[in-house]
């Protein structure tokens, strides 16, 4: 009985937000306490796990997830971005065109939220697609592979910051043992599958992909990737000087503060604050009306996250948690493969991949008490299951369309097998690094 009130627990999720259009985070709520109920918590507890899970979770990402809205926001209006992914087009030329967009993709993809870089940068890549008369999707779809990946891989991202928070996972090994698992993903899913998709018209609708007129001079380049990249350059950079220098005294004390994801992410905002806002000219107003859009933006997710917690922690209040971790042991599948395959199906039936995820990490997290996987790969391997075959569920998926002025045929064949290849192949990563990081005594 616990087990299948947990599967029409999830299927309820299903038809709610798929068939009802009912609000990510109301689903959540509306499926929490029913759930609790018929799993035998007295109403005072129920309601009381369903505040606590709200509260935890929010407090563990939200710090991490605003200021990234943040910076990311402050990233594109700047102009930062499009002065990265123009320098890079202009330093490596056409006949590295694929190549380009990737790795532009790659660091445009680490501040920005999927949607927001998608919508940036449309017009960058059909200003390519036209000047070098190269086909669309040829040039197009190794920078949309890169910023999908980092949406379901890569933390300041909602989804993996949610994750790391709830399975206790180390933030800066995931980020490192993600970028080791993107680079094989993007490369397969992008340069290399496009170059099979040439024969496909791509039709975009002129007034989707039109230059947007420049509000005022780009900032500098060097300016451009350092306050884009700051996040990583300071983690790097104190976690290499962490390691070097003795735990006590208050350097240590002064360095753990510092390696702390929010504190990272509060001085790289206050940074690009200057090297993005006042260096260019905006007055701190304007700066702060741009910080209070990438909230309004953010906000929704964050609501979905925290509803996402509250089923989290009834199912742990009810006591559920051994009962399930025995369940799914009994399957005799791998957890990374488990947490894989209950993603990859949420996301197929829902089109959500941080809905997905979410609600995958809720039932793989009574698992890491009874297991041995590594909680940064099953960070990954959730983020991997989630990006599984968008299809006419999925928002991204129109997005895509429209934009390349696709038939839905030729959508599936691109758009759908790309995030498709990502998915598994990001799999086949994370267990490569399941049996690598034990051989090297990690």
């Amino acid at each position: 009985m616990t087990l299948l009130t947990i599967l029409l627990a999830v299927l309820a999720l299903i038809v709610l937000i798929s068939w009802g259009k009912v609000n990510a985070f109301l689903a959540f709520l509306l499926v929490t306490l029913p759930t609790g109920l018929a799993l035998g918590l007295p109403p005072a507890r129920l309601l009381a796990a369903v505040q606590q899970g709200l509260g935890d979770t929010l407090a563990s990402v939200v710090l991490v997830v605003v200021l990234g809205a943040m910076l990311g926001k402050l990233v594109a209006d700047s102009g930062a971005a499009r002065q990265i992914a123009g320098v890079m087009v202009s330093t490596f030329g056409p006949a590295n065109v694929q190549w380009t967009m990737l790795g532009a993709g790659f660091i445009i993809g680490i501040p920005l939220f999927y949607n927001v870089g998608f919508l940036l940068m449309m017009p960058l890549i059909f200003s390519v697609v036209y000047q070098y008369r190269l086909p669309p999707l040829y040039v197009g779809l190794p920078m949309l592979a890169a910023l999908s990946v980092l949406h379901g891989f890569l933390p300041p991202h909602p989804a993996p910051t949610a994750l790391v928070a709830q399975f206790h996972a180390n933030l800066g090994l995931t980020f490192v043992y993600g970028l080791v698992v993107a680079v094989p993903a993007v490369v397969l899913a992008g340069p290399l599958y496009a170059r099979t998709l040439q024969g496909i018209v791509s039709r975009p609708r002129p007034g989707l992909v039109a230059e947007p007129e420049a509000a005022g001079p780009l900032p500098g380049r060097l300016n451009s990737f350092l306050s884009s990249l700051l996040p990583v350059l300071v983690l790097a950079v104190v976690l290499a000087t962490k390691a070097l220098v003795p735990t006590g005294g208050a350097l240590g004390a002064g360095l753990t503060l510092l390696a702390d994801p929010g504190v990272v992410m509060l001085v790289s905002v206050v940074v690009a604050t200057f090297s993005l806002g006042k260096a260019q000219g905006r007055a701190v107003p304007a700066i702060m009306s741009t910080f209070g859009a990438a909230v309004a933006d953010i906000a929704p997710i964050l609501l979905i996250i925290g509803g996402a917690g509250a089923l989290k922690e009834v199912l742990v209040a009810s006591g559920v948690s051994q009962e399930l971790a025995a369940s799914l042991r009994g399957t005799g599948l791998p957890p990374l493969v488990l947490g894989w395959l209950i993603a990859g199906f949420i996301r197929v039936c829902l089109g959500s991949a941080t809905v997905a995820g979410l609600t995958a990490a809720g039932v793989m997290l009574p698992l890491l008490a009874h297991s041995p996987v590594n909680p940064n790969l099953l960070v990954l391997a959730i983020g991997a299951g989630s990006l599984l075959f968008s299809h006419v569920n999925d928002g991204g998926f129109w997005l895509f369309k429209e934009y390349f002025g696709l038939s839905v045929k030729d959508t599936f064949r691109s758009w759908s097998m790309m995030e498709t290849i990502v998915s598994v192949v990001g799999l086949l990563g994370v267990l490569a690094l399941d049996w690598v990081l034990p051989l090297l005594g990690i």
